[in-house]
């Protein structure tokens, strides 16, 4: 049996091997690595990925991070290619073969079937001297000197390098073209991510009441508009329907503990005059960052500084964006 500290080890061995590998890298980014970027980013195509075994899996979470990142590209298996798959790849397309060793028998079938149809083939490799090296157009090193599997056979160093190097060209095509936080919005629109990127408070403030009194208004009237829209707080407005303050709960506290004659206030006696605002065009995220900051639960919301309604930190925690 093992102790907890060899197991310690172990573990941490592990983590410092592949530490080094991907330290290793950064040496790799070269000419051809610019190569590829441009190569891809002016193609009028796509980017085709393919691998096999772990390559083939690590390859799919490349494909995934470019189409997020506003490089569209599909992943084809190199044995399912060689069987009828091959059709995936259009005239236009960019090829990308993952391999470690780039001398498997898919890959040594499949790149002159490749290089037939025309398309530019670039290599992700460990083994630059490989079959696969030397047949590609542009080559993405991603060599390793060692697995970081004691026995040196388990993919760990190999595909970890692998996917740090998908990430780098995923990046520098994302830097290239200027991919913006907006247009990252286009590509996540469902889930947590993708509603801190497009949710607006224009979305969310519509489904509540809009709570608003004269300040003239009395307590009595105050206290009736705060309870029926229900939302802790009300607006308050000048006779031209400026908006002049706020009253909230905690406004109506401090008024009773004051101990002041309550029928003979008015809300501008009691109100804050100088209520947070918040434009609707605003996204949610930045209402729920102002309420935290100024630790309130609402915010009065505008158009051009007109009220037009009220968001409650509710309205937002409902929605799961933070």
């Amino acid at each position: 049996m093992k102790s907890f500290q060899e197991i310690i080890a172990s573990g941490r061995r592990a983590v410092l091997h592949e530490a080094e590998a991907i330290k290793n890298l950064e040496g790799y980014i070269n000419e051809d690595f610019a190569h590829c970027v441009e190569l891809i980013y002016q193609s009028k195509g796509r980017v085709v990925i393919t691998g096999i075994g772990k390559s083939a899996n690590i390859s799919q979470k490349i494909v995934a991070t470019l189409n997020s990142t506003g490089t569209p590209a599909i992943f084809m298996h190199a044995a399912d290619a060689i069987h009828g798959d091959l059709g995936i790849v259009q005239k236009n397309d960019v090829v990308i073969c993952v391999s470690r060793s780039g001398d498997t028998a898919e890959i040594k079938v499949l790149i002159p079937l490749l290089k037939t149809m025309g398309n530019k083939l670039i290599a992700m490799v460990s083994n630059t001297h490989s079959v696969l090296a030397q047949q590609a157009d542009y080559i993405l090193n991603a060599y390793i000197e060692k697995e970081a599997c004691p026995n040196n056979l388990a993919p760990t160093s190999s595909t970890t390098a692998q996917l740090v190097m998908g990430d780098a060209l995923a990046i520098a095509l994302l830097e290239y073209r200027e991919f913006s936080s907006s247009d990252f919005a286009k590509y996540h629109p469902g889930g947590t991510l993708g509603k801190k990127l497009y949710l607006r408070v224009s979305d969310l403030y519509h489904n509540n009441e809009k709570p608003q009194i004269q300040s003239n208004s009395s307590i009595d009237e105050v206290i009736m508009e705060m309870t029926t829209k229900r939302l802790g707080a009300t607006s308050v407005l000048d006779e031209n329907g400026k908006l002049v303050g706020i009253i909230t709960d905690g406004d109506l506290r401090r008024m009773l503990v004051s101990k002041r004659p309550v029928n003979q206030l008015k809300a501008f006696d009691i109100m804050g005059k100088n209520p947070r605002t918040i434009e609707e065009s605003e996204l949610a995220v930045t209402a729920f960052q102002m309420m935290e900051q100024n630790n309130i639960t609402q915010l009065i919301v505008v158009n051009q500084g007109k009220y037009v309604g009220m968001i409650h930190i509710h309205d937002i925690l409902k929605e799961g964006i933070v």
